[in-house]
């Protein structure tokens, strides 16, 4: 068994978790290829990890591999949505007051649902809608991903979520570099500028960027908006996995999954005790680790010949939800943050 690395002596059932390991190995050479990116360009590192996933799609067609790509995209995403909860504390969202909480709420939860009904309207099914919607709202591509993992692969094929991933990820990175423009043009105070940026931008390094871009106080403020839209996260998992049917039969899910339970408990912990920087730098680094290992794992499983000939309908519907949500948070923050 030691020696059969590639399935090549045993059948998979007999090799047990071994047969994850050649795929697990590709996995991490991936994701550590595409941290050097990250480290030594600047460039967001779940970015990076979809490239290089979607550089090595060929591989995807060797069944040796199978086993460790879906035990990458699977269990290495819901281990790594537990840690991000110890991303966010309940005194940093209760520290923005009643209204900006509020106007966040607000802006979330009429993103998803309009972002369900367009998508419903251009023909695609709730589920799509409600994975789009809430990778706009919440935190990008982290959002997509445990979404997908909550709806599960027969509501969310691994095209959908590949499209959502690359959309995500190109509407973030253009945003990170337009809306500081945007914000300057309109001549938004700190407060204004740091709420657009927190409330509108897809993934939580983009969205900082451009605070800190604007000034460091839009900075200090945009990173608290979009860590109280990160918390969120586990609300309106929940709320998926409970309200939105799965299978055929349409069946509705009455146990929230343990990930999202998970997700709870650290949030928690985070909030009542003064977890040590060493513990909460370790935890971060292993979530954010965890995380892009799932989405290289998902850009190599990812069929990219049908990627190849989508049309515009899913860019489309990214593109209105990205536009929606900005339009909301700039009229929130000129009408109701002076």
């Amino acid at each position: 068994m030691a020696a059969d690395l590639y399935g090549d002596l045993l059948p998979g059932e007999e090799r047990g978790w071994q047969a994850c390991l050649p795929g697990l190995m590709v996995v991490g050479l991936g994701t550590l290829a595409a941290g050097f990116l990250t480290d030594h360009y600047g460039a967001p590192l779940t970015l990076m990890a979809l490239l290089v996933g979607l550089a090595l799609n060929f591989l995807s067609s060797d069944n040796r591999l199978s086993a460790g790509l879906e035990y990458a995209s699977r269990s290495l995403l819901r281990s790594g949505i537990v840690l991000v909860g110890l991303r966010v504390t309940f005194a940093q969202i209760l520290a923005l007051g009643p209204l900006a909480l509020a106007l966040i709420l607000a802006i979330v939860g009429i993103t998803i649902a309009i972002t369900i009904l367009i998508a419903r309207r251009l023909g695609f099914d709730t589920a799509f809608g409600a994975l789009a919607g809430g990778a706009v709202a919440i935190c990008g591509a982290s959002a997509a991903m445990a979404l997908a993992a909550t709806l599960g692969e027969k509501r969310i094929s691994q095209l959908q979520l590949t499209i959502a991933l690359v959309g995500i990820s190109a509407l973030s990175a253009t945003a990170m570099i337009l809306y500081p423009v945007l914000a300057h043009i309109l001549h938004l105070s700190n407060l204004q500028a740091g709420f657009v940026m927190g409330a509108s931008i897809h993934d939580v390094a983009q969205s900082l960027g451009a605070g800190y871009s604007y000034s460091q106080e839009a900075g200090q403020i945009a990173a608290i908006v979009k860590l109280t839209r990160v918390a969120l996260l586990a609300p309106i998992l929940a709320c998926v996995a409970m309200f939105l049917p799965r299978g055929a039969g349409g069946r509705k899910v009455q146990s929230l999954p343990w990930f999202v339970i998970g997700f709870f408990l650290m949030a928690g912990v985070n909030s009542l005790w003064a977890i040590p920087n060493v513990i909460s730098g370790a935890a971060e680094t292993m979530a954010s680790g965890l995380l892009a290992a799932a989405v290289t794992a998902t850009a190599i499983r990812s069929p990219l010949a049908q990627l190849l000939v989508i049309g515009p309908r899913s860019p489309l519907l990214l593109l209105l939800a990205t536009l929606m949500s900005l339009g909301m948070s700039l009229a929130a923050a000129i009408l109701f943050l002076q």
